[in-house]
């Protein structure tokens, strides 16, 4: 995964949230901090939740827009918001949430990514309890060097 796609600047840890909503603005405001995204795009992330929920397993979500959001999209970023008191998403405790703008396939190849760090349990628990986001970029970049080898 590049790291013009996940910078210091999009990881914040320690947030807390009341609800899945205020996580997804949460998260939707990174991505528009970083310059990421136009404003359109954060109703966009609500409209997927609603439509299917983000929710992914190992008590992380992947909050993102609708197909049709990606017009807003500036720029392929994520935004990674860690939750350590963890954040209700349906019935599922979310502890990490991982904010998505991509525009087209591109998005393939970042849950790829993250779905080969969630698979391993130690990576994914150092993921959800990461201490900076150094370690958080350590751990999702890891990911072209191992399938390099």
């Amino acid at each position: 995964m590049p790291t013009e796609t996940l910078a210091v600047e999009g990881i914040r840890l320690g947030c807390t949230a009341t609800s899945r909503e205020d996580a997804i603005d949460q998260v939707g405001k990174v991505l528009l901090e970083i310059g990421a995204v136009s404003a359109e795009y954060l109703p966009a992330m609500h409209e997927r939740e609603q439509s299917v929920s983000t929710f992914i397993g190992a008590q992380v979500a992947i909050p993102h827009g609708t197909d049709a959001s990606r017009e807003f999209v500036k720029r392929t970023s994520l935004a990674v918001l860690q939750f350590p008191d963890g954040v209700d998403w349906g019935g599922h405790d979310v502890r990490m949430c991982v904010g998505i703008a991509a525009n087209g396939s591109e998005q393939v190849g970042i849950l790829s990514a993250l779905a080969h760090v969630l698979l391993d349990d130690d990576k994914a628990a150092e993921l959800r309890s990461a201490a900076d986001a150094e370690t958080v970029i350590r751990l999702l970049d890891s990911l072209g060097e191992e399938k390099n080898q």
